[in-house]
C-alpha cells in the first residue's frame, strides 16, 4: 500500500523484513497447493478489482491495532464491504480487547486468549486464484525508499522466527533476567522475537505456550526456584505487558499524535530545538552511551528496552523536545516498530501520561551501570576507541594531554555535550513535578489511570 509505505513512520528496513516474510509465506503456501497473491495500490481499489475478477463474497482478516493510516484504511474497507454486500470477518491475533471502557478484568481476558488452542496446520489449501496476475514482492527502490544505513539486519519469515525462539528456549533465555538491561548482553539474552511478533511471523499464543511448556520442563528438572525458569516467568510477564501497551492505542488512537494526558499540552511543544534534535538523531550529542545506542540502532534496527527508554528520556528531559518527532525517528529505526507499544512507551518515558513515575535516566550513570569498561561504546563510537575507561562516560572531562594521547580532541573528533547534564536534569525535574501536581489536582490523571492503568493482579 503506497500510502502506508510512504508514511513518516515507515522505512526501507520495514519493507525488507516484510518482503522476507511474504516470500516465505508464498513458498509455504505453494507446498500446500496454493500461493500468495501480492497486489499494489489502495486497499479498497485492489479488493474491488479482485471481486470483479473472482466474484468472492467474503473477506477474512486479522484484527490489528496500528497507526492512524491503517485504522483509516480498515474503516474504508469495512464501509466498502458493507456497501458491496461482502462479509468482512476479523480474527484476534493479540490479547487486545476491543471496545473496552475500563481495564478491570483485562488480565483475565488476556490469559484466556493466550492459553486457547492453536490452529493446526492444514494439509492442503485450495488455490482459488488460478489465472490471477502475480506481481510478487516490491523492492524498496520501487517505492523510492531511501537507504537508511542498515547493515546487520534480522531476516523475516516463520522459519527464522522459530529458529530464534528455539535458540532462546534452549539456551539464551538462561541469562534473560541478568542480561536484558545492558546493551552488552541483551543482544543474546533477550528473545529477539519482537519483529516476528510485529509482522505476524509467529503468534503471541505460540510463543506463550512454548515458553510456558519450557518453563514447566525446567521446573520439573531443576525445581520451582531455578533461576532459568524464573527468567522465563519474567519473560511471560513481558508478553502480557506487550499487549497491555498495545491496548492503550486500541482504546485511544489519538495518543499517536496527542498527549495521553491533556494537562501536559503546551509543556514542550513551543520549545523544540531543531539543532538538538538533529544531534540526537545522528548520535552526536557528546554523551557516549546515547550516541552508541543511536548508531547501533541505525545499523542494526534493534536495541534493548532500557536503552530505548534512555534515548527518549534524554530527548524529552535533557533536550526538552516534544516527543512526536523523536517518536517518528525511532519508529523508522526500529525494525520491530509496533505502534501500540511505541507511542504508549514514548509517552510514558516522556512523562506525558500523568500516571507513571518520573524517570529521568542519567546518560552518565547508565554507562557506569551497564557498560563500565566502554566495550559497547567503543564498538559503535570508534572516535572513543583509545579513550581511557576513567573518561569513557564523560570524555569531555579529559585533560588536553590525554585527549592528544587518545586521538580524540573534543569538539574536533567528538562533540562536547550539547547540554549540561546536571542543569538540564534539575530543570526538567522541577518542571515535570509542577506539571504532575497540576495534572493530579485536576483529576485528569485518575481518569487516565481508569482507562489505561495496569491492574497488577491477573485475577482482577
Amino acid at each position: 500500500e503506497p500510502d502506508l509505505i510512504g508514511a513518516d513512520d515507515f522505512s526501507k528496513r520495514h519493507l525488507l523484513f516484510i518482503n522476507d516474510s511474504l516470500t516465505q509465506l508464498d513458498r509455504d503456501l505453494r507446498k500446500l497447493g496454493s500461493r500468495l497473491l501480492i497486489r499494489r495500490g489502495n486497499a479498497v481499489d485492489v479488493l474491488n478489482r479482485l471481486r470483479i475478477e473472482t466474484g468472492y463474497h467474503c473477506i477474512r482478516a486479522h484484527q490489528e491495532t496500528t497507526n492512524a493510516l491503517s485504522y483509516q484504511r480498515d474503516r474504508a474497507v469495512k464501509k466498502w464491504a458493507r456497501s458491496a454486500g461482502i462479509d468482512f470477518i476479523e480474527y484476534r491475533q493479540q490479547g487486545v480487547v476491543r471496545a473496552m471502557t475500563s481495564r478491570d478484568g483485562w488480565a483475565r481476558q488476556w490469559q484466556g486468549f493466550v492459553t486457547s488452542p492453536l490452529v493446526g496446520r492444514p494439509r492442503q489449501i485450495i488455490d482459488g486464484g488460478a489465472g490471477l496476475t502475480e506481481l510478487g514482492v516490491h523492492s524498496p527502490e520501487s517505492f523510492a525508499l531511501k537507504d537508511d544505513g542498515l547493515i546487520n539486519r534480522q531476516t523475516g519469515g516463520e522459519s527464522e522466527a522459530l529458529k530464534v525462539l528455539n535458540s532462546f528456549l534452549s539456551d539464551r533465555s538462561r541469562e534473560y533476567l541478568q542480561g536484558l538491561s545492558s546493551p552488552l548482553t541483551a543482544w543474546d539474552s533477550c528473545s529477539r522475537l519482537s519483529p516476528y511478533l510485529t509482522y505476524g511471523n509467529i503468534s503471541i499464543r505460540t510463543v506463550y505456550q512454548l515458553v510456558t511448556q519450557r518453563k514447566r520442563e525446567l521446573q520439573r528438572q531443576r525445581g520451582q526456584r531455578d533461576p532459568w525458569s524464573q527468567s522465563l516467568s519474567n519473560y511471560v510477564e513481558r508478553l502480557a505487558w506487550r499487549c497491555h501497551f498495545i491496548q492503550k492505542l486500541e482504546d485511544e488512537p489519538a495518543i499517536e499524535f496527542d498527549n495521553m494526558n491533556p494537562e501536559f499540552n503546551g509543556l514542550r511543544e513551543d520549545e523544540f530545538n531543531p539543532a538538538h534534535f538533529e544531534a540526537w538523531a545522528a548520535g552526536r550529542t557528546g554523551y557516549p552511551l546515547i550516541d552508541a545506542c543511536m548508531r547501533a540502532l541505525q545499523q542494526t534496527g534493534w536495541i534493548n528496552f532500557r536503552m530505548r527508554a534512555m534515548l527518549i528520556s534524554f530527548a524529552s528531559y535533557h533536550l526538552w523536545l516534544h516527543w512526536r518527532q523523536p517518536a517518528l525517528h525511532l519508529a523508522r529505526l526500529f525494525t520491530d516498530y509496533e505502534p501500540g507499544i511505541h507511542y504508549s512507551q514514548i509517552q510514558m518515558q516522556a512523562g506525558t501520561t500523568g500516571i507513571s513515575a518520573l524517570r529521568i535516566y542519567s546518560p552518565i550513570k547508565q554507562v557506569i551501570d551497564q557498560d563500565p569498561e566502554g566495550k559497547f561504546i567503543r564498538r559503535w563510537v570508534p572516535e572513543l576507541m583509545q579513550v581511557p575507561d576513567d573518561f569513557i562516560a564523560e570524555p569531555h572531562r579529559m585533560p588536553e594531554p590525554i585527549q592528544q594521547r587518545s586521538g580524540c580532541i573534543i569538539d574536533r573528533d567528538y562533540p562536547a555535550p550539547i547540554v549540561d547534564h546536571f542543569s538540564a536534569y534539575r530543570a526538567a525535574q522541577k518542571r515535570m513535578r509542577a506539571a504532575n501536581l497540576s495534572a493530579k489536582a485536576s483529576g485528569v490523571s485518575s481518569r487516565v489511570f481508569q482507562r489505561h492503568g495496569s491492574r497488577r493482579h491477573r485475577s482482577r
